[in-house]
C-alpha cells in the first residue's frame, strides 16, 4: 500500500471513530438523556460516584473517555469504575470472563513522519505532524474474574457534611475574583471575575456549589490560565462550544468531590447538538478542554497531587 493511501486509511479510521463517538453522544442528548450526569440520574445506577481510572495504574481517565466509560456503566450496571486492558487483567492474576464484550477508550497525538523530517530539513520549513488516534479496548472489574481483593473498590465518597467546605475552600485556593450576589450567575471575561446568587437563592444549597464549579470552568479558560477562546457571543456555536465545555468541567469536578452532577443549562442541549452534527470532533474537544479545566481546578485542593493519567494504553485524547 503506497503512503498516501495509507495516509487517507488511517484518516478515514480517524473519521469513522469520531462518528461514532459523536452519534451516540447524540442519540442520548436527542433521548432526553445528557451522558454525563446520566449514570447518577436514576435510583438504578449500581456505580459509586467517581471518575473512571484505571485498576492497575490507578490513574484516572480523562476527556471524552470518561464519557465513554460512564455510558459503559449506566448501560451495562456495573458496580464499580475500575477499568482494565486484557492483559493488565493477566499482569494481575486475573482474566476477563470468556464471552465478554470490552469498550472502546481511545488515545489521540500527532507525530512526524520520517519523510518529513527530511522535507523540513531539506527546505528549512518546519516540520508538519499528522494527527492520528488509536483504540484500546478495556473491561470493568466486573467483567473480570480472580482479581486481588479489593481491587475494584472505590474510594468511598467524602461525607456530605464535608462537601460543601471543601467546594469552598476550593473557589478560595483558586485565587479568582468569585463574587456572590445579583440574581444570576455569570463569568465576566472581560474583566476576570465569576459571580454567583448567594446560596439562599437556589432551591437546594448543593446546587450553589455546582453552579460555582460550572462557572469556575468559563474562568479556566482565562488568557492567564488555560487560554480557551472565549470570544463566542451569546447564540453561536463558539459560544455554545464553551458551554459545553463548562458543563463538562463542573460534571468532572462534581464527581471527583462526591458531588451528584447535574444538568446545569439544559437550555443549551439544542445548541449542542447542533454543533455535534456539523462537527464530528467537537465532544471529543469539548471534553478533552474541560479535563484540562478539571485538572486546573482540582489542582488547588488542599494536599492535591498532580493527578497521573492514563497509561500508554490509554492516554488523554488531545
Amino acid at each position: 500500500m503506497s503512503r498516501h493511501a495509507n495516509r487517507a486509511r488511517v484518516g478515514e479510521n480517524r473519521a469513522s471513530l469520531y462518528d461514532e463517538i459523536t452519534d451516540k453522544i447524540i442519540v442520548e442528548l436527542e433521548a432526553g438523556r445528557v451522558p454525563w450526569v446520566q449514570p447518577w440520574g436514576t435510583a438504578a445506577a449500581k456505580a459509586p460516584l467517581a471518575m473512571p481510572k484505571n485498576a492497575s495504574t490507578g490513574r484516572q481517565y480523562s476527556g471524552v473517555n470518561v464519557l465513554i466509560l460512564w455510558g459503559a456503566v449506566i448501560e451495562h450496571g456495573f458496580a464499580g469504575q475500575s477499568w482494565l486492558t486484557f492483559r493488565q487483567a493477566l499482569s494481575l492474576g486475573g482474566h476477563v470472563r470468556k464471552g465478554e464484550h470490552g469498550t472502546t477508550v481511545v488515545y489521540a497525538d500527532r507525530f512526524v513522519p520520517q519523510d518529513e523530517k527530511r522535507r523540513a530539513d531539506e527546505t528549512g520549513d518546519e516540520a508538519q505532524a499528522i494527527p492520528f488516534l488509536k483504540r484500546f479496548t478495556v473491561f470493568n472489574s466486573d467483567q473480570c474474574d480472580e482479581l486481588p481483593d479489593g481491587i475494584a473498590t472505590a474510594a468511598p465518597p467524602p461525607l456530605p457534611a464535608l462537601i460543601e467546605p471543601t467546594v469552598e475552600a476550593l473557589i478560595k485556593a483558586t485565587g479568582i475574583d468569585f463574587r456572590i450576589g445579583g440574581n444570576r450567575a455569570f463569568y465576566m471575561h472581560s474583566a476576570d471575575y465569576v459571580q454567583v446568587p448567594p446560596p439562599h437563592a437556589y432551591g437546594e444549597p448543593i446546587n450553589w456549589h455546582r453552579t460555582a464549579l460550572h462557572e469556575l470552568g468559563h474562568a479556566s479558560g482565562h488568557a492567564s490560565r488555560l487560554n480557551r477562546d472565549l470570544s463566542g457571543s451569546f447564540g453561536t456555536k463558539k459560544y455554545a462550544f464553551e458551554e459545553l465545555i463548562a458543563e463538562l468541567n463542573a460534571a468532572f469536578c462534581c464527581a471527583s468531590l462526591g458531588i451528584v452532577p447535574t444538568v446545569r443549562h439544559a437550555d443549551y442541549i439544542g445548541s449542542w447538538l447542533d454543533v455535534m452534527r456539523e462537527d464530528n470532533r467537537a465532544i471529543v474537544r469539548a471534553a478533552s478542554q474541560a479535563s484540562k479545566a478539571a485538572d486546573y481546578i482540582l489542582g488547588f485542593l488542599p494536599d492535591s497531587q498532580p493527578s497521573d493519567h492514563e497509561t500508554a494504553d490509554e492516554r488523554r485524547v488531545a
